[in-house]
């Protein structure tokens, strides 16, 4: 049974990841970006004066809503996480250095999708029977293109039910345990053969304590990762930069190996991997896995916030695409290539060859810090997911059914933690490029607004 899951989900994979969706993802990035002139060269001083301003202006959010602080960080709980740390280590694995660059272009791209994204959000967000503000790609497709285009809101949220389950959930307690355990390991608090009985342990705890955060509604939520977040986030940075000051007379030959592998892989892979659209689709399919542009996602936490300027909201979109993968992915990488660990090229790779890399430079003492960022990580982006998924819940059916949801939600979590991880990672980029096309496809059609939201919102400036 479970080969025949894994050739059905590598047959839809393929197609998915193929060409086509090459052409979509960064045709509707570039497109995008020239309609607004890029946004995200042009107003890039401007989006980070504004919203690390308005990250640190903590008022108290109206009934229903977060405040625009508490937004951002539910935003970046579910974006900063395990693609961060083991999808880094895979798309290094899997497309070689060269992966790095492509992650880059899809996050230069990804900047100015996912302002859009959040702009459209806050624009067509609608307050359901509790008085909550609930938005993203299914209300702006139902509120911006009518009710022509209602199927594609209910083919979004059903992937995105999906979707939740697989990158939200599994491949997070997957990588929750693996950190642990290799820390453990590492002092020799626990065998090889105890690791089974290990993950089933930590999958109940990880079940219990996401039940207690989401059971308590969106107001729950963002409190906890407003204060998650900043932590989790600073620890990680702070650790990697250590590595790649430690081996700084790496960075100019790793740096070399990036950019002559986004091209010519196998030049710096030793043959293994040969493919230039290998490298390239593994270093886009793991940076939208990790920054969440072209998902639609991230715009349904920005839709709860307390603000009237969707534009302004949206800058917040440019800000998490830069601080997720131009600052944190590329220091994973960094910390990977520049402690010079073994990478076995052509094989799917995890947490384990990020935790390697520190323990390389730092000593096996390091690989405590290493769990604790890590599980911070992932469990912040298991609950920033468990809320796309209750609104994508919530748009098929009603806000009954958002309870039993959150518990099975949780339960999941058992499952992640005792899987094989490269089909779980399989799986859940196979569900991330289904849920983008019908996003992909809205943002294409209602470009227009959002150059008009755009225009308007500098006018007012001026």
């Amino acid at each position: 049974m479970l080969e025949l899951i894994t050739s059905i989900n590598s047959a839809v994979n393929n197609f998915i990841w193929g060409v086509p969706a090459m052409i979509c993802i960064i045709g509707v990035g570039l497109y995008l970006s020239f309609r607004t002139g890029f946004i995200q060269i042009r107003k890039f001083p401007y989006a980070i004066k504004t919203t690390l301003g308005r990250m640190f202006f903590k008022r108290d959010a109206a009934d229903g809503a977060m405040t625009p602080f508490q937004a951002v960080c539910t935003a970046l709980a579910a974006t900063v996480g395990t693609g961060n740390i083991a999808g880094v280590a895979g798309a290094v694995a899997i497309g070689g250095p060269g992966a790095v660059f492509w992650m880059w272009v899809s996050a230069f791209l990804g900047m100015c999708t996912k302002f859009s994204e959040v702009t459209l959000a806050v624009h067509f967000r609608e307050k359901n029977a509790h008085g909550d503000y609930v938005g993203g790609p299914m209300y702006y497709i139902k509120n911006g293109l009518g009710k022509n285009w209602q199927w594609l809101a209910v083919l979004f949220s059903a992937f995105g039910v999906l979707t939740v389950f697989g990158t939200g959930n599994a491949t997070q307690a997957n990588t929750i345990t693996t950190a642990i355990n290799s820390a453990l390991q590492n002092y020799g608090l626990l065998s090889a053969d105890q690791t089974s009985i290990s993950n089933a342990v930590i999958g109940i705890i990880i079940t219990v304590l996401v039940g207690m955060v989401l059971l308590g509604g969106v107001k729950r939520i963002g409190r906890v990762t407003e204060k998650l977040v900043p932590f989790m986030a600073v620890l990680y940075i702070i650790l990697a930069l250590g590595v790649v000051f430690m081996n700084a007379e790496r960075i100019p030959s790793v740096f070399r190996s990036i950019l002559s592998g986004a091209f010519q892989p196998s030049a710096v892979t030793g043959g293994v991997v040969g493919s230039f659209f290998m490298s390239m689709k593994k270093g886009v399919s793991r940076g939208i896995f990790s920054n969440e542009a072209g998902l639609g996602t991230g715009s349904i936490a920005h839709a709860c916030a307390d603000t009237r300027k969707p534009v302004k909201q949206g800058l917040f979109g440019i800000f998490e695409v830069f601080t997720d993968t131009i600052v944190i992915c590329t220091l994973t990488a960094l910390v990977i290539l520049c402690s010079g660990v073994p990478i076995i090229y052509g094989t799917d790779a995890g947490a384990e060859l990020t935790i390697s890399g520190f323990t390389a430079t730092y000593g096996n003492w390091v690989s405590i810090f290493t769990a604790v960022a890590m599980c911070c990580f992932a469990f912040s982006t298991i609950i920033g997911w468990g809320l796309y998924g209750a609104r994508c819940i919530e748009f098929l059916f009603s806000e009954k059914v958002i309870k039993p949801f959150m518990v099975v939600y949780s339960l999941v979590a058992i499952l992640g933690a005792t899987v094989d991880l490269g089909l779980l990672w399989s799986i859940a980029e196979t569900f991330n490029g289904l849920m983008s096309i019908p996003n992909l496809i809205a943002l294409f059609l209602l470009s227009g607004t959002v150059v008009k939201l755009v225009r308007e919102h500098f006018q007012e400036q001026k």
